[in-house]
Order: C-alpha cells, then sequence, then structure tokens
C-alpha cells in the first residue's frame, strides 16, 4: 500500500510530495508516496514512489560532490515511537535547517515539455532566443537557465533571470544560475554513462550561515526528465522514465485539468512505479 500521508506530533508543511517536520535545530522530511501532475494531488499514489526518490537524492548527494542539507537518513530515536511498523524507513532525511531561496532554479538540455510549446509560439523559451527550425526534443547547442518562482500549491510561475537577480541580488543569483549548470553537467555526464539523457531538471538551494547549498531532491524522476540515450531520436517524444508517462495517460483522459484529477487505474500505477525503479537501478547500480 502506498504511503499517502504521515502524522507526527511535531510543526508539519506539507508540499506535493513531502511532509517536513521541524524538529527544532534540524529538519525530519519524510517522501510519501503521493504523486501530482498539473498541478494537481493525484488521488492515489505510487508505492514505494518515496523511498525511491530518498535513495535517488542520496546516491545523487554522494556522488556529485556538492554542499547540500543531508545529515542522516536514520528515523531520529524522537520520531520511532511514532512508527513501530518502520513504515518510514528508507523514505526520510533529516537536514539542515536551511532558509530556502524562493525560486526553482531550471536547467534545460533539450527541447520538450512547456519549454517545446514556448518555442512553437516565439521561438524562444522563457524570453531566451533559440536557433531555428528546431524538433521536438532535439539537444540545444548549451543548456539555457530558466528560474521559476516556487509556489507551495498552483502552478510555478516561469520569470526571467532578471527579476531572480532584483529579488536575491545579482551575486546570489549568479551563484545559484553557475552552480546550477555545473550540477547539470556532472549528473548529466554520469546519467549518461549508465544509458539515461537528463533532458531537464530543477534544482533547489537555501542558504546555511553563510553557504549556498542544495536542498530537496536532487536529479530524481520527479524533479527530471530522464530518456533512454539508446532510443534517443529527436523529432518526437521520448521513451521515458519520469512521471511524463503519468502526464501522457492524463491527457489521453476525458480529465479537464480544471477539477478534481480521476484515480489512476492500476496498471498505470504499476507501470509508474517499474519506471521509476528502472531510473534508479540504472543510475545508481544498486537493485531497489
Amino acid at each position: 500500500m502506498p504511503l499517502l500521508e504521515t502524522s507526527l506530533p511535531f510543526p508539519r508543511r506539507q508540499g506535493k510530495v513531502r511532509d517536513c517536520y521541524d524538529l527544532g535545530d534540524k529538519l525530519f522530511i519524510v517522501s510519501t508516496d503521493r504523486i501530482s501532475a498539473f498541478d494537481y494531488i493525484l488521488p492515489n499514489g505510487i508505492p514505494d514512489k518515496g523511498r525511491i526518490l530518498t535513495q535517488l537524492s542520496i546516491f545523487w548527494f554522494d556522488v556529485l560532490g556538492v554542499s547540500n542539507h543531508l545529515i542522516s537518513t536514520k528515523v531520529p530515536d524522537v520520531i520511532r515511537p511514532f512508527d513501530p511498523d518502520g513504515l518510514l524507513d528508507g523514505r526520510v532525511m533529516v537536514v539542515h535547517k536551511a532558509k530556502v531561496l524562493p525560486f526553482e532554479c531550471v536547467v534545460r538540455g533539450y527541447l520538450e515539455g512547456s519549454g517545446w510549446k514556448d518555442y512553437q509560439q516565439s521561438q524562444s523559451v522563457c524570453g531566451i532566443p533559440l536557433a531555428k527550425g528546431l524538433r521536438q526534443c532535439e539537444k540545444l547547442s548549451k543548456p539555457i537557465f530558466t528560474p521559476a518562482t516556487k509556489e507551495e500549491s498552483g502552478h510555478d510561475e516561469n520569470v526571467s533571470f532578471d527579476r531572480m537577480a532584483n529579488e536575491l541580488g545579482l551575486e546570489t543569483a549568479n551563484e545559484l544560475k553557475t552552480r546550477s549548470f555545473q550540477v547539470y553537467q556532472r549528473g548529466s555526464e554520469i546519467a549518461r554513462e549508465k544509458g539515461i539523457i537528463i533532458a531537464d531538471t530543477k534544482f533547489e538551494w537555501g542558504r546555511w550561515g553563510d553557504e549556498i547549498i542544495l536542498i530537496d531532491e536532487v536529479l530524481t524522476p520527479d524533479s527530471s526528465r530522464f530518456w533512454s540515450l539508446e532510443d534517443y531520436e529527436p523529432g518526437r517524444s521520448q521513451h521515458s522514465f519520469d512521471k511524463q508517462f503519468v502526464r501522457e495517460y492524463l491527457l489521453s483522459t476525458s480529465w479537464d485539468r480544471q477539477s478534481p484529477p480521476p484515480r489512476l487505474p492500476d496498471v498505470i500505477v504499476s507501470q509508474t512505479r517499474e519506471k521509476y525503479i528502472e531510473a534508479y537501478e540504472r543510475l545508481s547500480g544498486r537493485s531497489f
């Protein structure tokens, strides 16, 4: 059974997927099995999804060598009495209480999703002009940085780099842009060796003391587009290992995306779980 919600006796902030508890000097983050699409949380979750996201983020935090918020992956003693059945094991992180910088740092290396729609209308993505004649899923000559506002609920809004710089200061904005490019480049190189293209992704950063550190999740099927390298062919949608599979199913239904979403059929749930597990196992080289 998927774990859709937790209820622990500590102050809680709930995101689309994660339940974040305040333990005073640290935060305790639980990745549930909730899944969202088109800014709605779907009625049923994907079993083990939270564990997969957590374990993959831990893998990346380890191999990327970038300063991040992770302290421990163990359920703290103060939490354990409230989880006698071990439902939280494998899906938690104890992290530094960083001050969140309120922008999604999106890096796009290929032309797909909202970027492809934008390009078809304006030959640009989020105001960044691109070459003529690019095809769907075409690799860009170099990755582009397209920040977005970070919203707790509702739709994240693409914004210009200038707006980000005005709110955070030019020095901080440039640091986030540079470091996001660096992490994307390093992650893409590692993934490519495992037969996966990271088409685009989003990072979140926070300030802890005098340092800016990587927070939340990193390079997961929820935050990135993962494509099969061996099947890659521009000009069409790609075989993916991410929640684009769920989006495409929902687009095939009569749901208007303006009302509560339908339940996912068991076969879609099962196939989504398999895709997430394959992404984890390919990238980490470990069995789930």
